[in-house]
């Protein structure tokens, strides 16, 4: 202690030395800017910046009256353990560490502290110490953060380094000399800088990854090497020297097989390997950027259980550290010398020595200090610890020097009466420290972590020694701090000054619990938790439960009301927006008998609705109209200016610039989380929310409105304050200061921020300054906690970085400098108590759980108590029921009562036995899928483990010891079917796709001549259907017209025979001159022999030779081999399956006689019985089946043997004891041993058995003793002889079934030996083809590179030539457009030719005139020249001609302008040579182009044909490589050593009669080989003179067919010759007998007269019909107008008489009365109509005679007249007359 303020007041003594070199540091820069072409001057060693210029001070605002010393830092608690590496040792007894924003060297003998701040407040990355421990780096985090390198002890800042890296540093290493640091970044940039750090400079930069980097390492033997790791991934650097000059070199680690992993630790051997560690725990060791091996430990157990968190090498000594806390020591020689013996890469190793420090310890890192004694380590725990360790394995001692809380801290609290504060964490501790000494005084663990943690306040403990604390599975433990000398009796044994004491434990809840509270009157203790309740407990000795009430959501906080309010209320704050107020629950008011559950309180809601979104657009509305408002301002300021200058202005309004829309409000979807809060006022309080809603805080109020659903609520704050920087950084704790009037705010950043109150309410102007400090970690030190101290002198925090802080509060009053600390003292009876006992299960019941358990079983007992009761009374009456059956037993039986009379009614019984099916059918169908699941399993099972079993099985012989088993068998590799399937090389592929390429251009060419082919037939083919479908004629024709049709019908078969005949001779024509050899044709058969004799004949060159060639058929690569050897295990495994089919035939063939000697024993057996015993022949054993002879035995089962399983698993279940052995294969071997089957039984119990039955037979069958006939005896004698015949035979056949059985195993097994031996050449040829295959896989890379760049080239090749192609095509199509252009050109001279006639005048000026040049006019402006030529005459003369020689070329005599036609010249031939003109200029223009463009086709397609012959030599050139490679190939298959076994009489190559002694320069052949061999020079011999002969005769054939050519040309001279003159003398010139042929019989023109000919009749026949008709329909009508006729008399008649009647009846009625006006009324008017009726119809009748008789009415009229309905005239008439019956009679008729 008295040493370290010595260090300090050195430190300062040399201040003067550090403004004086700031000085001259300062005069450098100023002449280095002076003279920036003059080298940089260096940074004198001396140099040092003054501490308080580079540290991070507190923030104040401009207005604020707090004073910047406001608090002053005292000491630091925590301890971030979880960091990577946050331990550094600078000597025996100091080491430093992270805690915030500060850098804590603390000696752990004194435990005294210094602190360096960070420079800008950003946090800090990293710390390292120098080699040498003079120095240490500090790198920062913030905005383009820096790294200061400190002195020590002075610790002074010597060095800054600027702009390494964007956001912040994650790690820092010297080298191993000091001189270098190497640093790297976070996000975004991970940036790897080198620094040159005593002068300040960068040497090299590079981004390290594109994902986290966790560290950097310079290698301890060449500096000039780094190593970076982080997430999936690890780096080789080196800087290395280039043309361009220093450079740093990456090269990343490929992880290949091995999985990727994190790599947390690594280290670089002395030789350049590196090893790092794995998540997995084990070891890789890196070769060249690849991993070399993986290392494990025996047994494949990884080298620790967890990542490995750091690789050290120290003095020839690997060690590994994990995550395990175990510290291994390995072998280095081993891991540097390791390499992989299997295809998995992992080496098997065990470590030298190892330390393991503990269950609950997680190591992150360690780092050696040197003594003068011996080294020691410091290590770094996870769990909150740091270690010294002795790693020399000898004394094997540890300790832990301090102890920590590990992660962050939950809940921190202060005692109300002295300077003691109390801490917990999800670590499962609670500590209590003396912040007035700077000492932690005691721990204790629990279970679980803690999570909330209050002291109890002075009304409820007066002592002040009570703490409440909650956990993460709900309980809350009621501890109790005390003094323990104060103990009587352990006054002077105490060996601490605090012990703890678990004075109650209860479990209130079923989650964690957030939030604790004691009520200011000390008479509740409110508990809330994440399950959405909160529990209230009555203040006693003990805490006994009141109840509980349900909130909205998890409990974010709880407070109760300050004691200036009226009532004891409440605040509950929700995390998803809700606040609850209720008043204090009295003990005793909630009925607790059945639940705890509180209904009846009193609760007012209050759901928190975003108001942010409304607040920003009006600020936005403000603003815009703010704006507006300044530029009308400044405007009429303007106008203004302008009137007093005398300048008149114009007050027009501006337009206004189009306005963005307003935003749209938001309300956030998730309620935004309310963090802290605290009353204000009754029934008002104060929330800071998190998320959107952050940046203010929020004055709220509950509502009286009876709302009931509070989730419908929306209720809104009435009053906020915004609070500076906040958006992003929310409040998350609130804390007063009661002495000073400040309110301390707790940011999620980690900062501190102190607000002055002078007001008693909060407002906007009281809240506008503040004291602002970087306290914690920015990144992840979101304050948790802020207590002020029992006397406000200080204030303590605790952050989620795992730090507790402890600072002095500024006052004006003097504070005693030392606070002395008063432990409370014990309670009275304490040492007599019992010791708690403590809820250890984090599955126990709550409160409310255990009251609602014992109601269940309360009410159960209760019905258990009633079902006992209506046992008891069924048992009263069963026996009653048997009472009654006994006295019906005793009476007699005419009295007594049937069975079927005691049952009340049957059908009970029915609905039972119903009930009980429906209940089994249930059942079935509940567990259908349940029982369908197991079969599914089953049968998997059995697929899986059963159905892949191959049992050996070995038959045995029965008269001799000989057997033969099966063999074992694997499955073929996979690997090598799939490669067989996909067959072929990549080389084989790319000859395929050269030779698919050539086919299709081929196919190409062929394609057009079968388009025109199939175009041609099927245009025959169309005729021929036309012809076919000629609609046939309904009626017959004359025979004219069918003997026309039938002569037309064989002119077309005559003319398609003939049109046939041609076809078919221009095609023999053609496939004659098509198969005509060329004059270089060679026969294609002959070409193919050639090959195959070029290719076997006469090469016996070894495969060794030089000169060897080797064919594409012979070309060996890795897919080849791999189907060999394929196709070898195959043939290898079919070969074994089909003798282990013939094995189990024979064990099969044994079974069935076993079988047969059974039945032939019991028969032998049977007829012994029937003889004398002397008789008796032995009777052959019976054989038996060895176990191994059936194997499948062992895994049959049946439901005995399940049902004994299932017995052992519930007594296994029961005893929860570790059984010995399998209990279901004892189960299966139990039952197979207990229960033989009665095939395999005893043969002499079964003998036994079979003379049990015979003799109960003979038993049965006895028959009295009596004296025997001589024809019984002769029939026994008789008997006898047979049975005796019949024993032999049948002993005779069984031996017969022995001595063949065993002599069928001989065989089979004498196949198996030579099976063998072929086997064994088999195996060993496998093993030569794998060594094989190894060798191709190594030499494939180099093969595959080859083949894809033959590929490349072929498909290049390919482009070229599709674009020769394309630019021929082009070529071709310009010369087209050309030789069209030429002829059009032609065309125009001759048409301008033949318009000038002859002897024109004119014709040498228009033909100047055609030749002139000018500009080229389009078609529409010709038209347009023409007609203004007139009116530019006077224009035109005027103007001198360009082209004077032109003219002068004309006529001597006149000369005429270009453009005026001349006097006697026609108008229309002037204006037709300036068209021709105009057509001429186009023609020529159009030409030049399609020159130019075909020439510039033409250098195109010269220069791709140059790169396309570039690409064949290339490819030659690949080719030829890949001939070579493969020749080297080959070179090394044939440094193989092949084993073949020979026998002796196989050794021909004999020396002098012996055997050789060195084999080198012998050939091996097959004796297939060898004949063929022998035979082939036989057979070439005898090829070779039939060749001779055969090659003779050819010549005198081919001399024969010259001469024969010749014949035949001259008859075919003659020939034509002949029918040119006979053309002559019959046509008198030469014609195409062709299409004479085809033209002789116009075939179209014959069927249109055919048809013409077949309409003319139909048209005659129709009519004929038709005149037919009508003469029918006259006579018809004749006939019914006879009939009308008659008809019309007859009326006629009758209306006479109805006159006459009518009269008398008129004369009858005069005189009376008017009773039938009105019948003679009506009929008057119905003779009326009737009159007018048959007017009209005789006037139709007269119209219908007029139209027959002039043949006017057609049929279709009178169908219309039907369809009418008969009536010619209006349908008004509905009586019937003569006319209607006479259309009628006319429409029935047929």
């Amino acid at each position: 202690m008295e040493e370290e303020p010595e260090e300090d007041a050195e430190s300062d003594s040399s201040g003067e030395d550090i403004t004086s070199d700031e000085e001259d540091d300062s005069e450098v820069s100023s002449k280095s800017q002076k003279r920036p072409e003059e080298e940089k001057k260096k940074i004198p060693e001396t140099f040092f910046y003054t501490y308080e210029d580079v540290y991070s001070g507190p923030y104040a605002t401009d207005d604020t009256e707090i004073s910047t010393d406001l608090l002053t830092f005292k000491h630091s608690f925590g301890y971030d353990c979880t960091r990577p590496v946050n331990l550094m040792v600078m000597d025996r007894h100091t080491v430093g560490y992270i805690a915030g924003n500060q850098v804590v060297l603390q000696n752990l003998r004194t435990k005294y502290q210094k602190y360096v701040r960070s420079s800008r407040g950003g946090g800090i990355g990293f710390i390292t110490a120098h080699p040498d421990k003079e120095y240490f780096a500090v790198g920062e985090k913030g905005i383009k953060p820096n790294i200061v390198i400190y002195t020590y002890p002075s610790v002074r800042p010597y060095r800054i380094l600027r702009g390494g890296t964007e956001v912040a540093y994650v790690f820092g290493d010297f080298n191993r000399t000091g001189t270098l640091l190497a640093s790297v970044g976070s996000s975004p940039d991970y940036m790897l800088t080198i620094w040159d750090w005593k002068q300040e400079e960068t040497l090299l930069r590079s981004k390290a990854f594109a994902q986290d980097v966790y560290k950097v390492m310079f290698s301890a033997e060449n500096e000039e090497h780094l190593t970076t790791a982080g997430s999936g991934h690890i780096r080789f650097w080196k800087m290395a020297l280039t043309l361009t000059g220093l450079k740093l070199q990456g090269a990343l680690g490929r992880f290949g097989k091995t999985a990727v992993s994190d790599i947390l630790g690594f280290v670089e051997l002395p030789d350049g390997k590196v090893v790092s560690g794995t998540e997995w725990g084990n070891l890789l060791l890196w070769e060249g950027g690849l991993i070399k091996v993986e290392l494990c430990q025996v047994g494949h157990k990884p080298c620790h259980e967890g990542p490995v968190s750091q690789l050290v090498f120290d003095e020839g000594d690997l060690y590994s550290v994990g995550k395990d806390g175990v510290i291994r020591m390995w072998n280095f020689e081993v891991v540097d010398t390791a390499d992989p013996v299997d295809a998995t890469g992992l080496v098997e190793m065990e470590p030298m020595n190892e330390l393991w420090l503990g269950k609950n310890v997680s190591l992150n890192f360690i780092t050696k200090i040197h003594d003068c004694e011996h080294p020691f380590w410091y290590a770094q725990d996870t769990n909150g610890a740091i270690w010294k360790l002795d790693l020399t394995f000898s004394n094997m001692t540890h300790e832990r020097v301090c102890t920590f809380h590990s992660g962050r801290i939950e809940a921190i609290s202060v005692s109300p009466f002295t300077c003691l504060m109390a801490t917990t964490a999800l670590d499962r501790t609670v500590r209590i420290y003396d912040f007035g000494s700077n000492s932690q005084l005691s721990v204790i663990k629990f279970k679980q972590g803690g999570t909330a943690l209050t002291w109890a306040p002075a009304a409820v403990n007066p002592e002040g020694g009570l703490i409440a604390v909650g956990f993460e599975d709900g309980v809350v433990r009621i501890i109790e701090v005390y003094d323990p000398k104060l103990l009587p009796g352990r006054g002077e044994q105490a060996s601490e000054s605090v012990e703890i004491n678990l004075k109650q434990v209860f479990k209130p809840h079923a989650a964690a619990v957030t939030a604790l509270a004691y009520e200011q009157k000390g008479d509740v203790f409110a508990t809330g938790s994440k399950d959405r309740t909160v529990f209230f407990f009555a203040i006693e000795d003990k805490y006994k439960p009141i109840g509980f009430i349900c909130v909205p959501g998890p409990v974010q906080a709880l407070q109760w009301s300050p004691p200036s309010h009226d009532k004891s209320m409440l605040l509950i704050l929700c995390e998803n927006g809700f606040a609850v107020q209720v008043p204090a629950p009295l003990p005793g008011m909630q009925d607790a008998m059945t639940t705890y559950h509180i209904t009846s309180l009193p609760t007012q809601y209050f759901h928190f609705y975003s108001i942010k979104s409304r607040i920003k657009l009006e600020e936005e509305i403000a603003r815009r109209e703010k704006v507006k408002q300044e530029k009308e301002k400044a405007r009429l300021e303007w106008i203004k200016q302008q009137k007093e200058m005398g300048l008149e202005v114009e007050e027009t309004e501006e337009e206004e610039p189009e306005e963005e829309p307003l935003p749209a409000i938001y309300i956030p979807e998730e309620p935004s989380p309310i963090l802290c809060g605290f009353y204000s006022a009754p029934g008002k309080f104060w929330l800071s929310l998190g998320g959107y809603d952050s940046g203010f805080l929020y004055h709220c109020e509950f509502s009286h409105d009876g709302e009931e659903d509070p989730e419908k609520r929306k209720d809104e704050p009435f009053e906020l304050i915004p609070m500076e920087n906040t958006n992003d950084n929310p409040i998350h704790q609130i804390s007063f200061c009661t002495s000073n009037p400040l309110m301390f705010c707790g940011m999620q950043d980690g900062s501190l921020r102190a607000y002055p109150l002078s007001d008693k309410d909060l407002s906007v102007d009281s809240l506008k300054d503040y004291w602002y400090l970087n306290v914690h970690d920015n990144d992840n030190g979101q304050i948790r906690g802020i207590c002020c101290s029992h006397d406000d002198g200080y204030l303590i925090t605790c952050g989620g970085d795992g730090n507790i802080f402890t600072f002095e509060l500024w006052s004006e009053e003097e504070l005693p400098k030392e606070l002395k600390v008063i432990i409370p003292p014990p309670r009275s009876g304490l040492e007599k108590e019992k010791a708690t006992e403590d809820i250890k299960d984090p599955d126990a019941y709550t409160i409310e759980e255990y009251k609602q358990k014992k109601e269940y079983e309360r009410k159960m007992k209760e019905a258990e108590d009633k079902k006992n009761k209506k046992r008891q009374e069924l048992s009263a009456l069963r026996q009653d029921f048997l009472f009654l059956l006994q006295k019906n037993q005793e009476l007699p039986k005419h009295m007594q009562l049937h069975g079927e009379e005691f049952e009340m009614d049957r059908r009970i019984f029915e609905e039972l036995d119903r009930q009980t099916l429906q209940r089994i059918q249930l059942v079935q169908k509940e567990s259908a899928w349940e029982h369908e699941k197991q079969l599914i399993g089953l049968q998997k099972l059995q697929a899986q483990f059963q159905d892949p079993l191959e049992f050996t099985y070995t038959v045995h012989a029965i008269q001799s010891n000989h057997q033969i088993s099966t063999y074992s068998l694997l499955t073929v590799s996979e690997k090598y079917a799939q490669d067989k399937k996909q067959g072929g090389s990549k080389w084989a592929v790319l000859k395929k796709k050269w030779t698919a390429f050539k086919e299709t251009e081929q196919a190409k060419e062929k394609i057009p001549q079968k388009k025109r082919h199939l175009h041609r037939e099927s245009v025959v083919f169309e005729s021929e259907t036309e012809m076919l479908e000629t609609p046939e004629v309904q009626k017959q024709t004359t025979r004219y017209i069918e003997s026309r049709r039938e002569k037309i019908r064989r002119l077309v078969e005559k003319y398609d025979a003939l049109k046939a005949k041609i076809m078919k001779r221009r095609a023999e024509w053609n496939e004659l001159y098509k198969n005509k050899p060329r004059v270089n044709f060679e026969n294609p058969r002959d070409t193919e022999e050639i090959k195959e004799a070029q290719k076997n004949i006469g090469c016996y060159r070894l495969k060794t030779a030089t000169n060897y060639t080797l064919t594409e058929d012979d070309r060996i690569s890795t897919k080849k081999k791999m189907n060999q050897l394929a196709t070898l295990e195959n043939l290898i495994h079919r070969m074994k399956v089909n003798m282990n089919k013939e094995i189990v035939s024979l064990r099969d063939l044994k079974v069935s006689i076993i079988d047969e000697i059974k039945s032939l024993v019991k028969e032998v057996k049977s007829i012994q019985a029937r003889l004398d015993v002397s008789e008796h022949l032995p009777i052959p054993l019976i054989p038996q089946l060895h176990p191994d002879e059936v194997p499948e035995k062992i895994v049959e089962y049946n439901s005995d043997v399940l049902l004994k399983f299932k017995e052992e698993q519930e007594a296994k279940a029961k005893l929860k004891e570790p059984l010995e052995g399998c209990p279901s294969f004892r189960a299966f071997r139990h039952v197979l041993l207990q229960t033989p089957s009665m095939e395999e039984g005893d043969p002499t119990a079964q003998a036994g058995d079979a003379s049990a039955v015979v003799t109960e037979e003979q038993q049965a069958f006895v028959m009295e003793k009596a004296e025997p006939t001589e024809l019984e005896l002769e029939i026994l004698k008789r008997e006898k002889i047979k049975n005796l015949y019949l024993q032999e035979t049948l002993i005779k056949k069984i031996n017969t079934l022995v001595i063949n059985f065993d002599a069928e195993l001989h065989l089979l097994r004498h196949q198996k030996l030579k099976m063998d031996m072929q086997l064994k050449s088999a195996d060993l040829r496998c093993i030569t083809c794998c060594e094989e295959l190894l060798i191709l896989k190594k030499l494939e890379i180099h093969e595959d590179l080859l083949e894809e760049q033959i590929g490349a080239l072929i498909n290049e090749q390919e482009d070229m030539q599709s674009k020769l192609k394309s630019y021929l095509a082009q070529i071709e199509d310009r010369k087209c457009e050309i030789v069209m252009l030429q002829e059009r050109e032609k065309a125009l001279y001759a048409s301008f030719e033949a318009s000038l006639g002859e002897d024109n005048e004119f014709a040498d000026f228009l033909t100047n005139l055609l030749k002139q040049e000018v500009e080229y006019v389009e078609k529409e402006e010709v038209g347009r020249e023409a007609d203004k030529e007139n009116e530019n005459e006077e224009k035109d003369d005027e103007k001198p001609d360009i082209k004077t020689d032109e003219e002068n070329c004309g006529s001597e005599d006149v000369a005429f302008g270009d453009s005026i036609c001349p006097e006697g010249c026609s108008e229309d031939l002037f204006l037709n040579t300036i068209q021709l003109r105009q057509q001429r200029i186009g023609i020529e223009k159009a030409l030049e182009e399609e020159k130019k463009v075909a020439a510039d086709l033409k250098k195109e397609y010269n220069a791709l044909a140059l790169k396309a012959k570039e690409v064949d030599t290339s490819l030659d050139t690949a080719n030829r490589e890949l001939e070579a490679f493969q020749w080297e190939k080959l070179h090394r298959l044939n440094e193989l050593y092949v084993v073949v076994p020979l026998r002796l009489h196989q050794v021909q190559c004999l020396v002098d009669g012996e055997m050789p002694r060195d084999f080198s320069h012998t050939l091996v052949f097959t004796n297939e080989s060898l004949q063929y061999l022998k035979k082939r020079i036989v057979d070439l011999r005898n090829e070779k003179i039939m060749q001779r002969e055969t090659h003779k005769k050819a010549k005198e054939q081919h001399k024969q067919l010259l001469q024969d050519k010749k014949e035949m040309e001259m008859e075919i001279q003659q020939l034509e010759e002949k029918c040119n003159l006979l053309m002559m003398e019959k046509f008198g010139r030469l014609v195409d007998f062709e299409a004479v042929q085809a033209h002789s019989v116009n075939i179209p023109m014959e069927q249109m007269k055919v048809r013409i000919m077949e309409k003319e009749y139909e048209h005659f026949v129709e009519l004929k019909e038709w005149e037919e008709r009508i003469v029918v329909l006259q006579h018809q009508l004749a006939k019914l107008t006879r009939e009308n006729t008659s008809k019309l008399h007859q009326m006629n008649r009758f209306c006479q008489e109805k006159h006459q009647l009518e009269t008398e009846l008129e004369s009858l009625t005069t005189g009376q009365g008017g009773e039938f006006e009105g019948t003679q009324n009506a009929d008057t008017k119905e003779t009326a109509r009737l009159e007018s009726q048959l007017t009209q119809i005789t006037c139709e009748v007269a119209f219908l005679r007029q139209a027959i008789s002039q043949n006017r009415l057609d049929v279709k009229e009178l169908a219309s007249l039907r369809r009418k309905g008969g009536h010619l005239l209006p349908k008004d008439s509905e009586t019937p007359t003569s006319s209607s019956e006479i259309v009628t009679n006319n429409s029935s008729h047929p």
